[in-house]
């Protein structure tokens, strides 16, 4: 379906649970959230028939996201049920990684076809900062289970932190030559509202070009973020900066939260509820949303906020 500045919505992120079992300091408070009772989020069968439903619209591409969806039980079921949905053509799953060592396999059988993988820094002390709860090991072995679960590809999300992980570019970089793996890294986006980030944290992505002078250009594959490669790599680097030069354009994309609220831009307040509809309540719904997709997210930096009115893991990273 076409948004009203003529843009093809296909891709649909639907966010199974707000809960996490890590508190990565970009996304959730340090005390997690307040989890809600069960009768205010959506069921499984909820999300199945959003999915259908936003395929009738035109959606192609499912993205699973949360929070964490893999602490979410009936996690491999959802992702089985949405890939059998008719329209719907790759069902792909964004985790911590954590967790993959039991479930890479299953959700694999399931239909998921990609996974993308958090991994911010290759330090364990950081890492153990940056997520206040987790350990680097455990990641990395998720990464080896996921290689060995058969995705078609997997990627490697770090987000860009100046003071943090800038001197690490080179090192993240570099496991696209280890493995058969995408490196992409992400702007930090002015989520929370705290000063947990100065100014110097949001480095644009032009920081990694000029720390890799040797990176070359590869082909789009369509995405958002810009593909380079370094000699002699398996995987190549993504650079995605929804801050310094935003994609807004040719955004395709809309999201689901875990309670039942869609929202067209990951940067603005409109929310439109399905919770409790039937079918062609949230066909109407979707329609209504899709049409009401603003041309951009406005300006996001140090100074300027996102509108988002909830943070990442309330949404869906």
């Amino acid at each position: 379906m076409l948004d009203s500045f003529g843009r093809d919505i296909t891709y649909l992120r639907v966010s199974v649970t707000e809960l996490c079992n890590l508190r990565c300091r970009y996304c959730m408070p340090e005390q997690g959230v307040c989890k809600k009772a069960h009768e205010e989020m959506l069921t499984e069968d909820e999300m199945i028939l959003a999915v259908r439903a936003a395929a009738s619209l035109g959606i192609r591409k499912l993205r699973i996201t949360g929070g964490e969806p893999l602490v979410k039980k009936n996690i491999v079921s959802i992702c089985r049920r949405a890939a059998a949905v008719d329209g719907i053509e790759e069902v792909c799953i964004t985790t911590n990684g954590t967790l993959l060592p039991a479930l890479a396999l299953p959700l694999r059988e399931a239909g998921v076809r990609r996974v993308n993988i958090s991994l911010d820094t290759l330090d364990r002390n950081k890492f153990r900062y940056i997520t206040r709860l987790g350990e680097l090991d455990q990641a990395l072995a998720g990464i080896d289970a996921a290689l060995g679960a058969g995705f078609e590809k997997i990627k490697l999300n770090a987000v860009l932190v100046g003071g943090f992980n800038d001197d690490e570019i080179p090192a993240l970089a570099g496991l696209t030559r280890r493995w058969p793996v995408d490196l992409r890294f992400i702007e930090l986006m002015p989520m929370l509202d705290d000063d947990t980030f100065g100014p110097e944290a949001f480095l644009p992505c032009g920081t990694v070009l000029e720390r890799l002078p040797e990176l070359q250009p590869a082909e789009s594959d369509g995405g958002v973020a810009k593909l380079y490669r370094l000699p002699g790599a398996q995987g190549r680097i993504g650079l995605i900066s929804p801050l310094s030069a935003h994609f807004c354009g040719t955004c395709n994309r809309i999201r689901l939260t875990a309670d039942g609220r869609l929202k067209p831009c990951l940067h603005a307040s409109a929310e439109y509820s399905l919770k409790g509809q039937d079918f062609d309540g949230m066909v109407q719904t979707l329609r209504s949303a899709i049409l009401s997709k603003p041309s951009w997210h406005g300006a996001l930096d140090a100074e300027n906020r996102s509108h988002a009115g909830r943070s990442m893991n309330q949404i869906g990273g």
